[in-house]
């Protein structure tokens, strides 16, 4: 199958901001910019620059426009974005790397069975699978702190649930479309639950209330669902969550 040809559009957003687009579906390679994108802004904000805020395959860039001149930034967003994919996107280096312990299956992941059966393996190879990848936070969106976290192998392209779940809990660990989505507080999703951590993704008591960043590694730990009641039960929201800084 021939590679997607990516190619960047810079579309207005109200009079101080840009985004800047890779793509109109969740493709790998347009991920892979996109976050490289948001690293290079990020650590060199052109002259002006208000808020960077990454997207799936998207950035969205506010100004302020009586510190520079917006044909002149967009002309700079253009120069960078067409650099990037007109390379072979990777996703950058990260700096630091989470290690989340989860509960798979059972009552913390009860379709964990559903999952494993449309791959072709059993519960315990696709936790393996799934403990073994390499991954990322892609973005943060859709709720405080909420990570989308990816990308799983291609057998894991798996489709949206046609019905709504009504709710899963706290520290619900879903997946979808390749990624893994975990949820920082109680909610309804399309997605298939599959284990649940201790570990929250908003904490608004704490001096940095969200602790997962674009970027981060991730990698999830198996533990029993003992255990995370017991992590639940510590008060530290944390919920024996490592971070490890790279460099």
């Amino acid at each position: 199958m021939a590679e997607t040809v990516l190619t960047p559009e810079l579309l207005p957003a109200g009079a101080d901001g840009f985004v800047l687009r890779f793509a109109l579906t969740p493709e790998p390679r347009a991920m892979a910019a996109a976050r490289s994108l948001a690293d290079r802004l990020e650590a060199a904000p052109p002259p002006g620059t208000v808020e960077i805020a990454p997207a799936l395959v998207s950035v969205l860039l506010r100004f302020d426009p009586a510190r520079t001149d917006r044909e002149t930034l967009a002309a700079h967003l253009r120069t960078v974005a067409q650099e990037i994919a007109a390379t072979e996107p990777r996703m950058p280096e990260p700096s630091r790397r989470w290690t989340i312990p989860v509960s798979f299956g059972n009552e913390n992941g009860p379709q964990l069975s559903d999952v494993a059966t449309k791959l072709g393996m059993g519960e315990d190879a696709a936790i393996r699978e799934i403990c073994a990848s390499e991954l990322r936070v892609l973005t943060i969106g859709f709720a405080p702190g909420q990570p989308y976290i990816g990308l799983l192998p291609d057998a894991w392209h798996l489709p949206r649930l046609s019905e709504l779940t009504p709710t899963v809990p706290p520290g619900a660990v879903v997946v979808a479309v390749r990624q893994i989505v975990l949820f920082g507080s109680a909610s309804a999703t399309g997605w298939r639950q599959i284990g649940r951590a201790a570990f929250r993704t908003f904490m608004p008591e704490r001096r940095e209330p969200m602790p997962l960043r674009g970027g981060d590694a991730i990698r999830f730990a198996p533990a029993s669902a003992a255990e995370i009641d017991a992590l639940s039960g510590e008060g530290d929201r944390m919920g024996g969550a490592r971070l490890e800084v790279l460099r």
